[in-house]
């Protein structure tokens, strides 16, 4: 299976496991867009679209994913979410403010994906990816990372993964890359900590007996720790945004 299409088969746990976006990241994302009109694109189950409505942004999610698309619809059916792909964008010339896409940009072919979105972004709009990363400088945190293994807590999935891993993302036709990161935090228990990693892309694709060992590994070392062994935790994290702005040519 591959990896960018692995999610549809787990669409209702993403939707009930992966978390939102912090606030202060999405303001962050779009202070310097010159209107309201936001395309989220690869949008998932709505996980970044939500938060964008929260914001007062004027939301259009775009999703390849029909079981993903479903989730979103029925999340927030009062949000114009639409079949399509950051490849090919069903919106007209000019017709948003600003691009965002949440822990969905590295599945994008910026070679297709770059002159699309420019072109469905009005004069001076913004490009921005948001990803959720633990914050591996809590002690027990890295500790989870490295149990964990790359398949659940791997490239992009720690701060300074993510800022290694998306420095030269941008395509051609933007500007300067601007990076920055915001404290979040999660609500787990044990359990639902080991169902939120089970559908990173690495582990939905694992062979069963290799994923249900990884995942064991995984409980064994939420149950040794005194942080994590016995009802909620706050699984401490940072969303982390890397944004830019479409040059203007002139004439």
């Amino acid at each position: 299976m591959d990896h960018a299409s692995s999610f549809g088969a787990a669409a209702a746990a993403y939707a009930e496991h992966r978390p939102d976006y912090a606030p202060a990241a999405v303001r962050w994302a779009l202070e310097t867009a010159p209107g309201p009109r936001v395309l989220d694109l690869g949008a998932g189950t709505g996980k970044l679209t939500a938060t964008l409505v929260a914001a007062g942004a004027a939301v259009t999610a775009v999703e390849p994913d029909p079981a993903m698309l479903s989730e979103l619809r029925s999340a927030l059916p009062g949000v114009r979410a639409l079949s399509g792909s950051a490849e090919h964008i069903p919106l007209p010339d000019g017709s948003v403010d600003a691009v965002l896409a949440g822990n969905a940009m590295h599945w994008f072919d910026m070679d297709v994906a770059g002159p699309e979105i420019a072109r469905v972004l009005a004069p001076g709009g913004v490009l921005a990816g948001l990803w959720n990363t633990v914050d591996d400088g809590v002690e027990w945190v890295a500790g989870l990372a490295e149990v964990s293994g790359s398949a659940a807590i791997g490239p992009r999935d720690t701060p300074a993964s993510w800022r290694a891993e998306t420095a030269a993302m941008f395509p051609a036709g933007f500007g300067s890359a601007e990076q920055a990161g915001f404290a979040h935090g999660q609500v787990r228990t044990a359990g639902s900590l080991v169902a939120t990693l089970g559908t990173r892309a690495g582990m939905l694709v694992m062979p069963d007996g290799e994923r249900e060992a990884a995942l064991g590994r995984i409980r064994a070392y939420l149950a040794s720790r005194p942080e994590t062994a016995a009802g909620e935790f706050t699984l401490p994290m940072l969303t982390c945004v890397l944004r830019t702005r479409r040059i203007q040519t002139t004439a």
